[in-house]
C-alpha cells in the first residue's frame, strides 16, 4: 500500500468564491476543502473569467502557458494560480473565450467549453512538481468531454496511464448537446469511428455529457434518490438507457453545505444571531425582515418564504396555483429570485399587500436575512437533484415544505404528529392542492402546538450537513479507483492519563479537616500532655460522645491511635509486625499463635484486625455505640475500637481470632471501609485483660468514630512504604521502628 496522498484534479466551471450560478459553485467551492481536510491533495481548475474580482486576480501568479489544439486550430492557454484555504486553484486563461460578463449563454458555448475540457486535460502535464494527478474530476457538462480527450489523445503517454476520471452529473437537464459539425472541426474526432459513435446522441446532433457516460470510469450524482430517478425515463432526459447500462459505476453521494458560511450564531448578515440554544434572536429576526418586506408585523401569523430560480423545475406551476389559497388562509409569503415567473408573483404581491412580498432580483445578503426570518421554507420541486435550499432553512431553524423527490426526499423527513421525529413537512405527487395541504399542516402545527413546532425546529437545527460525511464517500470512491493508495486517516494522539497510586479503598471526599491527619506513613509530631486527655478524663469520654463533632475531630483522634499503636509496637518487638503488608501480616499472625498468642493478635495489620472482626460481627450500629458508651472500661472490644484495642487485648481465643485474620485477609478492602460501622460484636471474651491504654483509645474510638472509608483508604495503601521498612527491623532494635510519638507513651510509663 503506497504511503502517498491521493492527488485530485477538481474540474469545475465555476467554484465560489470566484463565479458561482448555482449550486455548482457552492460544491466546487466547498468540497475541495473537505476532501483537503480528508488527506487529499486537490488541485481545482477554473475559467479564469471576466467577471472575477480583482481581490483574486491580483493575487494571481503565473506558473504555465502552452497550445491546445482544437480541431484544426491552436489556442492559447496560461496557468494562473492561486491558493486559498490549503486548496491549489489553477485558472485556465484564456481571454477569447472566458473574458466576458456572464459565464453561460453565448452562441460558441460548445467552443468554450470543448476548449476548456481540452485545456484541463492537456494541464495535468504541466501541474506544480510532486503533484501527479491520481483522479480527475469532472463535473456536469461543461468538463464532460475531458474524460472523451484523454482516452482517445492522451491515453498512451505514461503520465496519463494512471489517471482514472470520476464525472458527477449535478443536473442532468443540461447536457451540452450541440449540432455533429462540430465533432470535426472543434472536436477533431470525426476520423475515430468510436468516438464518434459514443458521442451522438441522434443523427445530427452529439451530446457532451453522453460522452462522458460512456468514457469514465466512476459516474456520481449528488444525492441517492436521484441517482436511481434519473435511470428512469420519466427523469433520466433520454440518457436512462446509458445510465442503466453503467448502473455499477453509478452512484448517489449526497451534497453537503458550508456550515461556517451558513451558520445563524456567527452570521453578520441577519438582524440578530441565534443557536439552537438560544432563539430569542430568530424572533428578532422575523419581525425586522416583515418590517423590511413591507409585511404586517404579526407573530402569530407564520412567515413562508422562497429563494429560487423562479421556473417550472422549482416548482412554479404549483405555486400559482395554490396561492390564492395560501395567502388567504392567512400565511406570510415572500418570495426571491429571477426567472419565468416575475410576473405572477408580482401579481400576488399587488393583490395582497401587507401579506404577500416579492423581490425580483437576486440579493445574497437579503437571502441569509430570509433564512434566518422565516417559519417555513417552500420548495416544491419537480426534480431536484440535491437542493442546498431546504438544507440551508433547516440550518437556520426555518422549516422546510418540500415534494419528495431526489435530494428533497433525502435530506427533509417528514413530520410525525404521533412520535415528534421528522425536520419538515412534504408531499408526494406533483400536485398544487398537495402542495397546499402540506403548507397548511405547517400552519396548523405552528397555530396549536408550538411546543411540537419548537421541538421540530430543534430536529431540523441538529441535521448533520457538513461536508465531512460527504467527503469521505468520495475518498472511499477514489480509493475504489486507487486501492494501493492508503486513505486512512490518521487517528487523533490522545495522551494517556497518569495512572493514580493505588489505594485499598476507592475513598469518598470527606469533610475537610483543619489539621493535616497523621499516619504512620509519616512522623508525627510530639504532641503536648493535653493532647490526650488524663486517665480519669477519659473515662468520662464515652459520656460525650453521643454531642455532635465536627466531622474533623474523629480524624485527629484517629491519628492519634495510629500513633499510640507506632509506640506500642516500638515497645513489643512481637507485635512489631503490624507494620506488614495484608499478606505478610497473615502469615505473621500465624506463625505468632504458636508461639505467643498475645502477639499473635498484635501481629495483624489494623485494616486486617478490623476484617478479622467484621468476620464474626453483625451490623447494629447504634446498640455500638450506646453499649460502648457504657462499657468502655470493662469490655474495650466494640467494633470501633479494635483498630488500636486489639493490639494491646491478650485472649485466650488468638488461635481462632488468627484463623479469621487469615481469611479475612484475602477478602476485598471494602470489609476494612465498612468494619468501623458494625454494631457491637462478640469479638473479644470478657476474660481478655486490658491495658489502660487500649481502653482509653477504645474509649475515644467508640466516643468519636472516624469517616470510615477515608480512614480505611489512609490505613491500607499510602503507607506501604513504612511497613515494609519497618518489617524488616530486627526485634532487637525497636526504636528505628517507631515513626510517631504520642502521649500513649507517657500513659504507659505512668503505668
Amino acid at each position: 500500500m503506497s504511503d502517498k496522498k491521493m492527488q485530485v484534479v477538481f474540474a469545475s466551471a465555476e467554484a465560489a468564491p470566484f463565479v458561482k450560478t448555482g449550486g455548482l459553485g457552492d460544491v466546487a467551492g466547498s468540497l475541495p476543502r473537505a476532501l483537503v481536510a480528508a488527506g487529499a491533495d486537490v488541485i481545482v481548475m477554473v475559467p479564469k473569467y471576466g467577471t472575477i474580482a480583482s481581490e483574486y486576480t491580483d493575487r494571481m501568479e503565473h506558473v504555465a502557458d502552452f497550445y491546445v489544439s482544437l480541431g484544426w486550430r491552436n489556442e492559447y492557454c496560461g496557468l494562473e494560480r492561486l491558493v486559498i484555504d490549503g486548496v491549489t486553484y489553477l485558472f485556465i486563461d484564456n481571454e477569447r473565450y472566458f473574458k466576458r460578463d456572464y459565464p453561460y449563454g453565448f452562441f460558441d458555448d460548445g467552443e468554450r467549453f470543448a476548449f476548456f475540457s481540452k485545456a484541463v486535460t492537456e494541464s495535468l502535464q504541466h501541474l506544480p512538481e510532486g503533484f501527479q494527478c491520481d483522479v480527475l474530476h469532472c463535473n456536469d457538462w461543461h468538463t464532460a468531454l475531458a474524460p472523451v480527450f484523454l482516452r482517445e489523445f492522451y491515453q498512451g503517454l505514461p503520465l496519463y496511464e494512471r489517471v482514472k476520471t470520476v464525472f458527477s452529473i449535478h443536473n442532468i437537464a443540461f447536457q451540452g448537446q450541440y449540432a455533429d459539425t462540430i465533432l470535426n472541426d472543434i472536436l477533431g474526432m470525426a476520423h475515430i469511428p468510436n468516438a464518434a459513435r459514443q458521442l451522438r446522441c441522434d443523427e445530427r446532433s452529439i451530446n457532451y455529457m453522453q460522452g462522458a457516460l460512456d468514457y469514465s470510469d466512476a459516474i456520481t450524482t449528488v444525492s441517492p434518490s436521484y441517482a436511481w430517478e434519473i435511470q428512469t425515463p420519466e427523469y433520466g432526459e433520454g440518457l436512462d438507457g446509458i445510465l442503466r447500462r453503467r448502473s455499477n459505476v453509478l452512484s448517489g453521494i449526497l451534497n453537503g453545505i458550508d456550515t461556517d458560511a451558513w451558520n445563524p450564531a456567527t452570521d453578520p448578515m441577519i438582524h440578530a444571531n441565534y443557536s439552537a440554544a438560544d432563539m430569542s434572536g430568530k424572533k428578532a429576526c422575523k419581525a425586522a425582515l416583515q418590517e423590511e418586506l413591507g409585511l404586517e408585523v404579526r407573530d402569530d401569523r407564520p412567515l413562508m418564504v422562497m429563494v429560487t430560480r423562479l421556473t417550472r423545475q422549482k416548482g412554479m406551476d404549483l405555486v400559482t396555483y395554490a396561492l390564492d389559497r395560501i395567502l388567504s388562509g392567512g400565511v406570510q409569503v415572500a418570495v426571491l429570485g429571477t426567472g419565468d415567473y416575475e410576473e405572477p408573483m408580482r401579481y400576488f404581491a399587488n393583490k395582497y399587500p401587507g401579506t404577500c412580498a416579492a423581490r425580483i432580483t437576486f440579493d445574497n445578503a437579503l437571502s441569509h436575512r430570509m433564512y434566518a426570518g422565516a417559519d417555513m421554507f417552500l420548495m416544491p420541486s419537480l426534480f431536484e437533484p440535491c437542493g442546498l435550499s431546504q438544507m440551508i432553512a433547516m440550518r437556520y431553524g426555518t422549516l422546510p415544505v418540500v415534494r419528495e423527490t431526489g435530494g428533497l426526499r433525502d435530506t427533509v423527513a417528514p413530520y410525525n404528529q404521533f412520535t415528534g421525529e421528522g425536520t419538515g413537512f412534504t408531499f408526494a405527487n406533483f400536485n398544487g392542492d398537495e402542495m397546499g395541504d402540506a403548507v397548511f399542516r405547517g400552519a396548523r402545527l405552528y397555530w396549536d402546538d408550538h411546543a411540537a413546532w419548537d421541538q421540530l425546529v430543534q430536529n431540523a437545527m441538529a441535521a448533520d450537513f457538513s461536508w465531512v460525511r460527504s467527503a469521505d464517500e468520495y475518498m472511499n470512491l477514489y480509493h475504489n479507483l486507487h486501492p494501493e493508495i492508503d486513505i486512512t486517516k490518521p487517528e487523533p494522539v490522545v495522551a494517556e492519563p497518569e495512572p493514580a497510586e493505588p489505594t485499598a479503598v476507592e475513598a469518598e471526599p470527606a469533610a475537610p479537616a483543619p489539621e493535616p491527619t497523621v499516619t504512620e506513613a509519616e512522623p508525627a509530631p510530639k504532641t503536648e500532655p493535653a493532647a490526650e486527655p488524663a486517665d480519669d478524663a477519659k473515662a468520662e469520654a464515652p459520656a460525650k460522645a453521643e454531642e455532635p463533632a465536627p466531622k474533623a475531630e474523629p480524624t485527629k483522634k484517629t491519628a492519634a491511635k495510629k500513633t499510640t499503636a507506632s509506640k506500642t509496637a516500638a515497645k513489643k518487638p512481637a507485635a512489631r509486625k503490624t507494620a506488614a503488608t495484608k499478606s505478610t501480616a497473615t502469615k505473621a499472625a500465624a506463625k505468632a499463635t504458636a508461639t505467643k498468642p498475645a502477639a499473635s493478635k498484635a501481629a495483624v495489620t489494623k485494616t486486617t484486625a478490623a476484617k478479622a472482626t467484621a468476620t464474626k460481627t453483625t451490623t447494629k450500629a447504634t446498640a455500638s455505640k450506646a453499649t460502648a458508651a457504657k462499657t468502655t472500661a470493662k469490655k474495650p472490644s466494640t467494633a470501633s475500637a479494635t483498630k488500636t484495642a486489639t493490639k494491646s487485648t491478650t485472649t485466650k481465643a488468638a488461635p481462632a481470632k488468627a484463623a479469621a485474620a487469615k481469611t479475612a485477609a484475602d477478602k476485598p478492602a471494602t470489609a476494612a471501609a465498612t468494619a468501623p460501622k458494625a454494631a457491637a460484636a462478640k469479638t473479644a471474651p470478657a476474660k481478655a485483660s486490658t491495658s489502660k491504654a487500649a481502653t482509653s483509645s477504645a474509649a475515644k474510638a467508640t466516643a468519636k468514630p472516624a469517616t470510615p472509608k477515608a480512614t480505611a483508604a489512609k490505613a491500607a495503601a499510602p503507607k506501604a512504604a513504612a511497613q515494609d521498612s519497618s518489617a524488616a527491623t530486627p526485634a532487637d532494635k525497636p526504636a528505628p521502628k517507631a515513626k510517631s510519638v504520642s502521649a500513649a507513651k507517657r500513659t504507659t510509663r505512668k503505668r
